[in-house]
């Protein structure tokens, strides 16, 4: 292949290609923009916000689906929750879990500002323990928790999930630790190469690995 035809190689993971995609995209509501701003301030892990790209992803996506009832494990400080929320139908509701009540007054204080509130249910605990207390069904579910779990979640949030339903899982990916075999030893990378080989091996679902920011894996209940 000449020079003028070869094509150029690049680096997906390069933060350029991200700033790239960020100026063609919708940007950044104001609320959001303030929720993130107080997330840095406060958290030691600011890195755990979903932020513009994805968050206009999980907007869409619901936007679309216009769900009725949505789940989400791991709330953090409820930037994806809101972006979620937007797309809810009059009389939807997104539950909402999570474990770090230190950061839960940063949820609650926008989930208020949104105007989403009386839409929005958080609960305060452990997901294992809370997820059977959900009726369901629900339209869409987002799991972005503990990673070692995110197999348990699947199968408990599985038979809530009506068909035609779609669960989307964070940081399948993993910051790249999922193709380094030096990374086997870490308990968080083993959960996400075990429930990426999980949901590989479901054949109740059809499912996409989107490479976006840290990995999105798409699934749909069929």
């Amino acid at each position: 292949m000449s020079k003028l035809t070869e094509k150029p190689q690049f680096d997906t993971t390069n933060p350029d290609f991200e700033a790239y995609a960020l100026e063609f995209t919708s940007p950044e509501a104001e609320l959001l923009i303030r929720l993130a701003r107080e997330t840095h301030f406060i958290s030691t892990t600011p890195g755990m916000l979903s932020g513009n790209l994805q968050g206009k992803l999980l907007m869409l996506l619901s936007r679309l689906m216009q769900p009725v009832s949505i789940l989400e494990i791991g709330t953090f400080t409820g930037y994806s929750a809101i972006c979620l929320a937007y797309g809810l139908r009059t009389e939807g509701v997104l539950h909402t879990i999570d474990n770090n009540p230190e950061v839960a007054h940063i949820a609650d204080k926008f989930f208020r500002e949104s105007g989403l509130e009386h839409q929005i249910v958080q609960h305060q605990g452990n997901a294992i323990d809370l997820i059977p207390s959900l009726p369901g069904p629900f339209d869409l579910v987002f799991i972005d928790a503990d990673k070692e779990n995110y197999v348990n979640y699947y199968e408990m949030v599985f038979p809530k999930v009506r068909k035609g339903g779609i669960i989307i899982a964070d940081n399948v990916l993993w910051y790249g630790k999922v193709i380094d075999p030096e990374a086997a030893n870490d308990k968080e990378t083993r959960g996400i190469v075990a429930f990426n080989l999980h949901v590989k091996n479901d054949h109740r679902i059809e499912h996409l690995l989107l490479p976006v920011r840290d990995g999105l894996m798409l699934v749909r209940k069929i």
